[in-house]
């Protein structure tokens, strides 16, 4: 099992003080526009390594006009163990993070937490640049692979040492051996990570009885972009022949961080950016449930679900389909939307949340039932 018992937040975002003691079963969280339903969803993406699913800068999750600083405690079973769990910022101060009381670094919430996420701002993922699709295959790959955080730490920190003195236009080779040894060895890593998590996803897909489409996952590089070696030491060779190259652009051309996630609907050969708005929501929601699937199979447990307002754009057929599939797969989905209505397919499936607007401050209601 995996899935939160308690959750408490103070001064984050509209919420002055909420707390909530829930069981492993589905959330379904109801209000109005506005009231603060995303908020939950957020301070819980933030059990896990990153920024969260709105990528929030830290002041902004603040509570105003009190700037008091915020704070997130949870109470999370993980297969056989228990952790309290604490994430905080102070104003102006960075995030820090607490397991069992103990100050830890950010990516040890990866080996305890595995949270997916999708909002409506994913909606447009096919159709927008690639770098968001690289972050829905790195939350995915994370998700299988804690380690997958550092390694992509560890690239993105030597890649901008690296940047800064293309930008220099420093020439001497020395300055740069050491960076691109370092990047082609967690370079390499991110990629080896991402092709597993792609063949997981894939293998997933086609082995289940869904009401969802399947897509077929690839990496792809766009024109001019070397293909990612296996070996580290091809890649940091492949970024030392680059660099008159990206001298002149300011900015390395090759490199894991240049890749795509390629999806095509299996049953029809269409490629998700040419697919309708509705097909290519319902990809994702494939997508989801097949990592849900592929983790209670090879970790043990499903993972913690965050799905905002998903329930807006299904009929009342895949909702309900929707559900049936979360709860086969006993993950707890945290679920928005404007009114109970949209969770009348769950019953006594799930358990309920309203939350509403009191003068600006947001209060948090548990109810037994729709």
């Amino acid at each position: 099992m995996l899935a939160l018992s308690h959750l408490t937040l103070s001064h984050f975002r509209s919420h002055q003080r909420a707390a909530l003691e829930i069981d492993p079963r589905p959330v379904a969280i109801y209000g109005r526009n506005g009231a603060g339903k995303t908020n939950l969803l957020e301070a819980v993406s933030l059990l896990s390594p990153g920024r969260g699913l709105r990528r929030a800068a830290m002041d902004d999750l603040i509570r105003r006009p009190e700037a008091l600083g915020w704070k997130v405690t949870a109470v999370m079973t993980a297969l056989t163990e228990t952790h309290e769990l604490a994430t905080f910022a102070e104003p102006g101060g960075a995030r820090q993070v607490r397991i069992d009381t103990k100050t830890t670094p950010q990516v040890a919430l990866g080996r305890i937490a595995r949270i997916l996420w999708l909002v409506p701002a994913m909606d447009r993922l096919w159709i927008e640049g690639a770098e968001g699709r690289r972050r829905f295959l790195d939350r995915a790959t994370l998700s299988f692979d804690p380690t997958h955080a550092e390694a992509v730490l560890s690239y993105e920190k030597a890649m901008r040492e690296r940047n800064r003195l293309l930008k220099d236009m420093v020439r001497d080779p020395h300055w740069y051996t050491a960076l691109e040894r370092q990047m082609g060895e967690a370079g390499v890593q991110v990629h080896t990570n991402r092709l597993a998590t792609i063949a997981t996803l894939n293998t997933a897909q086609s082995g289940a009885t869904t009401a969802f489409p399947a897509a077929t996952l690839s990496l792809t590089h766009p024109d001019g972009c070397a293909p990612t070696p296996d070996d580290p030491l091809a890649l940091a060779d492949i970024l030392a022949g680059g660099r008159p190259r990206d001298m002149a652009a300011g900015r390395t051309l090759n490199g894991p961080h240049r890749v795509d996630l390629g999806a095509v609907y299996a049953d029809k050969g269409v490629h998700a950016k040419d697919c309708s708005t509705g097909e290519q929501k319902a990809l994702l929601i494939s997508l989801i449930l097949a990592n849900g699937r592929a983790l209670a199979r090879d970790f043990g447990a499903p993972p913690i679900l965050l799905l905002d307002e998903v329930a807006a754009h299904l009929d009342a057929g895949r909702r309900a389909a929707l559900y049936n599939e979360i709860c086969a797969l006993g993950a707890q989905a945290w679920m928005t939307g404007t009114g109970p209505e949209l969770f009348a397919e769950l019953d006594s499936r799930a358990q309920y949340v309203e939350v509403d607007d009191d003068n600006g401050a947001s209060t948090v209601t548990q109810r037994s039932n729709l």
